[in-house]
């Protein structure tokens, strides 16, 4: 029987979870809470200055009772292959202890990293549709593949079910309710929620997780860098608060990656109580 006085292990204690778009909102938010739940990070953006000051507050924070970094980045574009290989082996500087198969991968993998863009197929800017497409439709498949070979393999060589791998991947609502108002960044999103149910089908079987979160309107830094009009879009914000937090979200994630191997929440759609669209 279970005693009060008795040491609990965090949820994510002895597990590496693989971040990428973690120098700001829900990346970010993931990586403190992951971090709170015990699990070491390897943290993924294009800003490098943000990246050390999130491992150095994380390992501040948290520190490790092995003297290991609680986490470590690689800078760079989530798109590009050779950064997502230089993310993927970076498991062995969190866990040296570890047989080899383990250093070389995670076991919770967020494919998180993502763009927006004002407008419509109509309004929106064509300069930017190669570039959006790359970041969120691209290197998300790049990632799900080169995680989806790596924790294949990593259940194959550890008694599963004793312990899970999760392959989290970000959509939108607007990939699945689809709006006129953000018809191609909504493409994107629609592509990858595809992409997440299919990789779900494909891995499932071989003891690896794959859970699509679909967040409503999130408030961050997101709508600026996407190009929305933030008077408008404000005012959205305030005809259906309290919006959502990155926070939310990672809490939520948080949630789904605690549960025993056996157990899988595959999708989830999150939206502010009084946002009724998309």
């Amino acid at each position: 029987m279970y005693s009060s006085d008795q040491p609990r292990e965090s949820p994510l204690e002895s597990r590496i979870a693989l971040i990428t778009g973690a120098s700001a909102g829900i990346g970010q938010q993931c990586a403190l809470h992951f971090a709170q739940l015990g699990a070491k990070l390897i943290l993924n953006a294009r800003r490098e200055p943000n990246l050390a000051q999130l491992a150095k507050q994380l390992d501040d924070q948290y520190p490790t009772t092995d003297g290991s970094p609680r986490a470590v980045f690689v800078a760079g574009d989530a798109a590009d292959q050779s950064t997502i290989d230089e993310m993927m082996v970076s498991t062995a500087l969190l866990n040296p202890q570890a047989g080899p198969q383990e250093q070389n991968s995670p076991d919770i993998v967020l494919v998180n990293a993502g763009r927006g863009l004002n407008g419509s197929v109509m309004t929106s800017d064509t300069t930017q549709w190669e570039e959006m497409v790359r970041t969120n439709l691209i290197g998300a498949a790049r990632l799900i593949r080169s995680a989806g070979h790596a924790l294949s393999a990593l259940q194959e060589s550890r008694n599963w079910p004793d312990k899970p791998a999760d392959l989290v991947v970000l959509g939108s609502t607007v990939g699945r309710h689809i709006s006129p108002f953000s018809s191609m960044y909504g493409s994107t999103k629609f592509a990858v929620n595809s992409l997440a149910e299919a990789a779900r089908r494909e891995l499932g079987p071989k003891g690896v997780r794959v859970s699509l979160i679909e967040p409503g309107i999130v408030k961050s830094e997101f709508q600026q860098v996407a190009g929305y009009d933030q008077g408008k879009f404000g005012d959205l914000m305030d005809s259906i608060s309290p919006v959502l937090s990155p926070m939310d979200i990672a809490r939520t994630i948080g949630f789904i990656i605690s549960q025993p191997a056996g157990m899988h929440i595959s999708d989830v759609v999150i939206r502010s109580t009084r946002q009724e669209y998309p």
